[in-house]
């Protein structure tokens, strides 16, 4: 299998950013005048795009911008590609032509851009990460879909979305989450540090419960989180109870990698345990420890 990302021309192209794929979308700045739409398009022939990593819409968020629809009209075009005659899919500015929609709008304006379907899911799930539109969830699963579909490496992919490969690492470690805990997570009743906290403790639905149950902050969450890890298969001793020191190394070391920490630190030593569960990431974190400084 080639991977997607050796096509310098692909990695060019989206190193771009996305004004050199569709335009520059927000207002320019020497000009401060809206970006001018090809066409404006009757609403009932756009679809959305099935693919958009963005599932979730907020119901007061689209009735506030559909009053502000009303009241001043669709400054930023919505970006579709034509799927068929007279149809076509958005890929991007889905809330916009919701929001179009609740606020009783004819048509929007948009841009039309000829585009296959790998670049569509490209520019969707870029630009919903740009503009921080996506749940953690969602981001992780546009990751995912992007590394999965078009083999894309975490470095690469953390190139072109601006963000760092332990970001991607750690987005991409929700999904090993239950699924009641990913519906926590997607609904808002969990943040991303609540989440990661649980993935390698035995029972992450029980603790995920307690920890909505009790409105515990992440630094709480994360001292239960490792009291069950430490407790798995000890039935018979209590836990030993680290510092926050210690708990906060750990957290720090397990962002940088992207991999589950423990520190285990004793009066006359310790150890440090580096969980993986994918030969790609033992062979990333063995590059990573035979690196030297130039």
């Amino acid at each position: 299998m080639v991977n997607a990302m050796s096509d310098d021309s692909s990695k060019r192209r989206l190193g771009r950013g996305l004004a050199a794929l569709i335009g520059d979308i927000e207002k320019p700045a020497e000009t401060d005048a809206p970006v001018t739409a090809d066409r404006r398009i009757p609403i009932e022939f756009i679809t959305r795009n099935p693919r958009n990593p963005r599932r979730h819409f907020e119901e007061a968020d689209l009735r506030d911008l559909a009053a502000s629809v009303r009241q001043h009209g669709i400054v930023q075009p919505v970006v579709v590609r034509t799927i068929g005659t007279q149809r076509y899919e958005i890929i991007a500015g889905e809330r916009r032509w919701r929001a179009a929609q609740l606020a009783g709008l004819a048509d929007v304006p948009a841009l039309i851009r000829d585009v296959d379907d790998r670049t569509a899911l490209e520019i969707a799930i870029v630009e919903n990460v740009q503009r921080a539109d996506l749940n953690p969830l969602e981001e992780a699963n546009g990751y995912e879909l992007l590394i999965a579909e078009h083999g894309y490496t975490q470095n690469d992919l953390g190139d072109i979305i601006g963000k760092s490969r332990s970001h991607v690492a750690n987005s991409l470690r929700l999904l090993k989450l239950p699924e009641g805990v990913q519906t926590m997570l997607a609904e808002g009743a969990l943040s991303a540090g609540h989440a990661r906290a649980l993935i390698s403790t035995p029972d992450p639905a029980s603790l995920a419960r307690t920890i909505v149950e009790r409105g515990l902050s992440v630094r709480d969450a994360e001292k239960l989180a490792q009291k069950a890890i430490e407790g798995g298969g000890q039935s018979n001793r209590a836990p030993r109870q680290k510092d926050a020191d210690t708990l906060a190394l750990e957290q720090t070391l397990s962002d940088r990698l992207g991999l589950s920490v423990v520190i285990d630190h004793k009066s006359n030593g310790g150890q440090i345990r580096i969980s993986y569960k994918t030969l790609d990431q033992l062979d990333d974190l063995c590059r990573r420890l035979d690196r030297t400084p130039n």
